[in-house]
């Protein structure tokens, strides 16, 4: 056999051993841009934060019938944002009422009023235990995060909670200083009632059985509680979007007709009276810019 020949099945042999060595290895890692956008989405497949160029989110003016939990919110936002001590916090309650639009707008207000450029991760549910990778990409990061995870609960058997204990305040590292978790979850215990009541009647010890579950919302320093709105507090909602997006309508006849609606859904909440407004304002031809 020629020299040539020799030196191209080597150089031939060498190209297939590095291909099959780069698929072994897998992708890079990926090159997280802080500066893409203010919201990112975690996608834990490829390690990556994934951009959000447009957030979907209302402005924080349009959110009514929960100033209390907002001020409170808006404060511990502000706090962590400027560089102070503030807690991770667990909004949960009644369905409907704002929980996860609170964040985004109180996240959204607190960088334009201060000036901070505060981020917001968002990670879904079935990602909560990706935590681990994704802290150790935040806490060298140089920014202040806030991560998001939006109708958190966990079901029988389900063991991802140690993983949001553990990022939360557990561990021997503990939860980045740059970094603090805001969730929103319709149990305030974050588990359904019967499983955990399942869990103590079937235990040995059942006052332990649930503990270490029932412990996880302990590590939120704050509960804020949301509640069913009542017949004023939701009139209020739909006559503030009516006049934030100038829906021409009269007084008397909105409220009618979003009583109906909220009747027809079987109850009253800001989801329901957001889509009131959107049906309100397709039917007026009129464009809803959210922000």
């Amino acid at each position: 056999m020629m020299s040539e020949d020799i030196n191209t099945l080597i150089l031939t042999e060498i190209r297939r051993l590095a291909t099959a060595l780069e698929r072994l290895a897998g992708p890079p890692p990926a090159v997280n841009d802080w500066e893409a956008a203010d919201c990112f989405v975690w996608v834990p497949a490829n390690q990556r934060l994934q951009p959000v160029p447009r957030p979907n989110r209302v402005a924080l003016t349009l959110i009514r019938g929960v100033d209390h939990v907002r001020d409170i919110l808006h404060e511990n936002t502000l706090r962590f944002a400027e560089g102070f001590a503030a807690n991770n916090v667990l909004l949960w309650g009644a369905r409907g009422m704002g929980k996860s639009s609170l964040v985004k707008a109180v996240h959204a207000d607190v960088r334009a009023s201060s000036g901070t450029p505060l981020k917001l991760v968002e990670v879904h549910r079935e990602d909560i235990a990706s935590l681990p990778g994704l802290l150790d990409i935040l806490k060298s990061s140089g920014q202040r995060i806030i991560v998001f995870c939006d109708d958190l609960s966990f079901d029988h058997d389900d063991t991802a909670y140690k993983s949001l204990k553990a990022a939360l305040d557990g561990g021997i590292e503990g939860r980045p200083d740059n970094v603090l978790f805001y969730a929103t979850s319709n149990r305030r215990h974050l588990l359904p009632r019967h499983m955990m009541e399942n869990e103590q009647s079937t235990a040995i010890n059942p006052s332990e059985a649930v503990e270490e579950k029932v412990s996880l919302s302990d590590r939120f320093g704050l509960w804020l509680g949301f509640h069913k709105c009542n017949q004023h507090d939701y009139l209020t909602m739909i006559d503030g979007y009516a006049d934030h997006f100038q829906l021409d309508l009269a007084r008397q006849r909105l409220h009618h007709e979003a009583l109906e609606w909220a009747t027809t859904r079987g109850g009253r909440s800001g989801r329901v009276a957001w889509q009131y407004i959107q049906d309100l304002a397709g039917r007026l031809r009129k464009p809803l810019n959210r922000e």
